[in-house]
């Protein structure tokens, strides 16, 4: 008999799809005629009934376990008398049939959430009532009231969550500061981007002696969430299930009500907040020699922004430096204990890469005006390190007092990615490699080696590839790419569940209790085909955590409560870039037909994706237009290359491209490569296309999976997004 596995129904926009498996296998394909009975998402156990050419496994459904509870977000048509919804999402692959008294309120070509009442079967296509209407296709910030249901965010907070909002004082009463250190005297200050709302962080610096040596005290103050916040209040449930703030173009849906998040728990300038404090003793080269964590009263003695502070620090002399004489000395010291943590950085290896982060700017209506780089300054670093620091001791703190907690964990690459990266590293000439136990050093080595080599971009691509994304787990292992040997998030409870947890166990410890981890809710259907992925990364825990015994069910909270969190943190990412997606689709439609130069960012068997220099926009250029000869895919490389004429497209080559088609839908855009012979082109690569026909423009003759396959920092990467706050790294 063949073996049986459970797993997760991704369907694809072609009508076939994949079984993910939850023991994290690799995924099983589904034909078409799998998939005519069951959808995108749905639970079900498959088995492997035979393999293709390639030897890849091909699957089939035995059982159907459950029906996803997710509701369908598409538009309402009428063809021939007859009532569909056409799922926004093509992964669903099937209409949705509604009877003639189901469709409510809604009239055709309206955006519509859809409940099934009938699965779909071998014979039958799923039928559904109107939930909601959501409006007209073209209407303002569509796209985000579809993100959010497509992706499950929630969105609207409980009433009970409300009205406890609501009895919240509007400021710090008296007898909230009891047994707190009252630090308003001090010069604490918030550095946030132009367009934050809410400030969870304020930092203060001055210069102090470290044994015999010269040093700095450095103090990072943090909202004190959990003193409004109470562990099983309306509010509390609310905030564990959103998990984190989810960041758009012009709107944030936020983890807490906004009488908290921009009101009672934002360290607002002039006014009194209460605050968790890390004060830690710096050593000239970096080191903490020192530090103490302790509850407090503040009072922020300026709203900073970083273009401001980078200003200043540029030039103490100008004009902005004269507006602020009062906290120019304190900059300067913040600036000088910056330099210090960066000397640590340093020699602990950390890997630090330089990537182009962009931002979208719209209009009233949502359109996209421009697409701009979000230059990183030394304001953002200079903050950046300060919250590692905090990050860090809070982690030994939880260490050293043996209690429970959630770590930030970054582990290193795995042994097939090692073996990718060590070919690709011998075939470019690099002249370095990693070992089999590789630290961040190594990577970080290799990066300052290639950094003035003019593929540079594409040997700094592969580095980054070859990382894993860093998880919330109670099991610390470390983070990789900081090179922490422990490492959580303490800087942002306002936004991020992990680092209101993490106060909760500081405060315990601080009263000599044990923080123990409520009966927390089950993770919802939108995220939990993600925590069964990752909790496949979660091998043997019991004996992890040091224990001979089974976990006990504080440990398994702690492990399920991680998982939740790092599942929420994947759903609001791809909902961010699902929204980013379809503004540069809906903006590149106005320019179809039109010639650009770029930059090719992947090469993948199917074709390349190249990234416009002036817009930031990536598109595919699919492998049938790139010439009327057979290009191979060389993996080891990462490049194309044309059997007749070697000619080579890898990571790095410089094109010219023709906008031919955007996809809307399915959140696509096609190029096609024009023939250029300008001498900008790098060498040896060189440059070979068919000449468009600018009097039809065409498509691919091929589907794409993803609008963009590009390599992004993972978990160091900060984006931001207007009208809300400039967010943090995540490292």
């Amino acid at each position: 008999m063949l073996e049986e596995f459970e797993g997760t129904v991704s369907g694809h926009r072609d009508g076939h799809g994949f079984v993910q498996r939850d023991d994290g296998a690799a995924d099983i394909y589904l034909p078409p005629n799998e998939m005519r009975a069951v959808l995108h998402r749905d639970r079900v156990k498959a088995r492997v009934v035979r393999f293709d050419k390639k030897g890849r496994p091909e699957g089939r459904v035995v059982e159907i376990i459950e029906r996803s509870s997710q509701p369908i977000i598409g538009r309402l048509l009428q063809e021939s008398g007859v009532w569909l919804v056409a799922p926004e999402d093509k992964r669903y692959g099937q209409d949705v049939l509604i009877p003639k008294g189901a469709t409510g309120r809604a009239s055709s070509g309206q955006v519509v959430v859809v409940e099934l009442t009938e699965p779909p079967s071998l014979y039958g296509q799923p039928v559904g009532r109107i939930k909601e209407v959501l409006g007209e296709v073209d209407d303002p910030g569509m796209e985000i009231e579809i993100a959010v249901r497509k992706y499950g965010v929630p969105h609207e907070f409980s009433q009970g969550c409300l009205a406890l909002a609501r009895g919240l004082p509007e400021k710090v009463l008296s007898h909230d500061q009891k047994d707190r250190v009252d630090l308003t005297d001090v010069a604490l200050v918030t550095i946030d981007g132009e367009d934050a709302r809410d400030f969870d962080d304020a930092v203060y610096c001055e210069p102090a002696k470290v044994g015999r040596s010269k040093g700095w005290r450095l103090l990072v103050a943090i909202a004190d969430v959990s003193h409004y916040v109470e562990t099983g209040s309306a509010i509390d449930i609310d905030a564990y299930d959103r998990a984190t703030s989810v960041y758009f173009p012009r709107r944030v849906i936020p983890m807490l009500p906004e009488k908290l998040s921009n009101g009672l728990c934002s360290l607002n300038p002039d006014v009194d907040r209460l605050c968790m404090v890390c004060d830690m003793l710096i050593t000239a080269i970096g080191e903490i020699h020192a530090y103490q964590f302790y509850p407090a009263v503040m009072h922020s003695h300026a709203r900073f922004t970083y273009t401001e502070v980078a200003a200043i620090l540029a030039n103490t002399r100008g004009p902005e430096a004269s507006k602020r004489k009062d906290r120019l000395s304190d900059l300067m010291n913040l600036h000088d204990v910056y330099g210090a943590l960066l000397k640590s950085r340093h020699a602990r290896g950390a890997v630090d890469f330089e990537t182009t982060e962009t931002q979208i700017v719209c209009d009233d209506s949502g359109r996209i005006e421009k697409i701009i780089p979000r230059i990183r300054n030394d304001a953002h670093k200079l903050i950046e390190e300060a919250m590692l620091a905090a990050n860090v001791c809070s982690a030994d703190f939880i260490l050293q007092s043996k209690q429970p907690g959630l770590f930030r964990v970054h582990e290193g690459p795995t042994p097939e990615k090692k073996d990718i990266l060590r070919n690709y590293l011998k075939t470019t000439g690099v002249g370095l490699t990693i070992t089999d136990n590789p630290k961040p050093a190594e990577f970080q080595a290799i990066a300052e080696a290639t950094r003035e080599r003019p593929d540079a971009q594409q040997i700094h691509s592969m580095l980054l590839r070859s990382m894993q994304q860093a998880i919330y787990t109670p099991i610390n292992s470390g983070h990789f790419g900081l090179a922490f040997e422990a490492y959580t998030h303490f800087t942002s409870p306002i936004r991020r569940y992990p680092d209101l947890l993490v106060h909760r166990v500081i405060k315990a410890i601080l009263l000599k209790r044990s923080y123990q981890l409520p009966a927390l809710p089950t993770p919802g259907e939108a995220h939990s085909k993600l925590a069964r992925r990752l909790a496949s990364r979660v091998r043997e825990p019991s004996q992890k955590l040091e224990t001979k015994n089974k976990p006990t069910p504080d440990q398994q909270a702690w492990e399920a409560a991680g998982l939740h969190c790092s599942a929420n943190e994947r759903r609001a990412d791809e909902a961010s870039r699902d929204v980013e997606a379809w503004l540069k689709c809906k903006y590149m439609r106005e320019h179809l037909g039109e010639e650009y130069g770029g930059v090719v960012t992947a090469a993948t068997g199917f074709g390349l994706f190249v990234t416009l220099d002036a817009m930031y926009v990536e598109g595919l250029v699919h492998i049938t237009e790139l010439g009327g000869e057979y290009f191979r895919f060389d993996e080891a490389r990462q490049e194309l290359r044309g059997e007749r004429t070697g000619i080579r497209y890898a990571i790095g080559s410089r094109v010219r491209i023709q906008v031919s088609r955007v996809d809307l839908d399915g959140r696509k855009i096609d190029f096609r490569l024009v023939r250029d012979n300008e001498e900008t082109l790098p060498r040896p690569t060189k440059l070979a296309g068919k000449s468009p026909n600018k009097d039809s423009i065409s498509g691919v003759k091929k589907s794409h999976n993803k609008m963009s396959t590009k390599v992004k920092k993972q978990d160091t990467k900060k984006t931001g997004a207007s009208n809300s706050k400039s967010r943090r790294p995540r490292q």
